[in-house]
C-alpha cells in the first residue's frame, strides 16, 4: 500500500541535524525504499516553504521531484470542505492542507505517516488510516 507522508515527516527528515536516530525518519527511509510514498503537491509546497537558502532550496526540490504529485480532483477538495465541517462541529480544529490530505487519502486508500497528532482527532470522524513506524 502506498503511504501518504505528511510534511511533519518531511520536515523531521530534511531539517534535522541528526535525523538517522528516528525511527520515524528510518521507516521514512524504507517506504522510500520500497517505492511506497505518495505526494500531493500542497505537501510539497508546505516541505519547501520557509528555506531561506536558495542552494539548500534547490536540492530539496530536486530532491522532491523523485515523488510525482498525485493528481487532485474536484472531489478530494469538497471531501476536505466536509471533513472540516464534521470536524468543526465535534470542536476539531485542523488546517486545509490537513483535510486535503486526509480526502485524498480516503479516496486513494492510502495511509498517512504523519508525527502530528491532530490526525488521531481526524480518525474519529473520518475513514483514515494512519501509518505508523511499526506497520512496515
Amino acid at each position: 500500500m502506498k503511504v501518504l507522508v505528511d510534511t511533519a515527516i518531511w520536515s523531521l527528515a530534511v531539517r534535522r541535524r541528526h535525523p538517522s536516530e528516528d525511527h520515524r525518519i528510518t521507516e521514512l527511509a524504507t517506504l522510500i525504499k520500497d517505492g511506497r510514498v505518495a505526494m500531493i503537491g500542497p505537501i510539497r509546497q508546505e516541505v519547501l516553504s520557509g528555506i531561506n537558502e536558495r542552494a539548500q532550496f534547490d536540492r530539496l526540490r530536486k530532491y522532491l521531484r523523485a515523488f510525482p504529485n498525485i493528481d487532485l480532483a474536484s472531489e478530494d477538495f469538497e471531501e476536505a470542505a466536509a471533513l472540516y465541517n464534521r470536524c468543526r462541529g465535534k470542536g476539531i480544529q485542523g488546517s486545509n492542507t490537513d483535510f486535503l490530505i486526509c480526502a485524498v487519502a480516503t479516496r486513494l486508500e492510502l495511509s498517512i505517516f504523519t508525527s502530528d497528532t491532530d490526525f488521531l482527532h481526524f480518525a474519529r470522524v473520518s475513514p483514515i488510516t494512519l501509518h505508523s513506524a511499526e506497520q512496515s
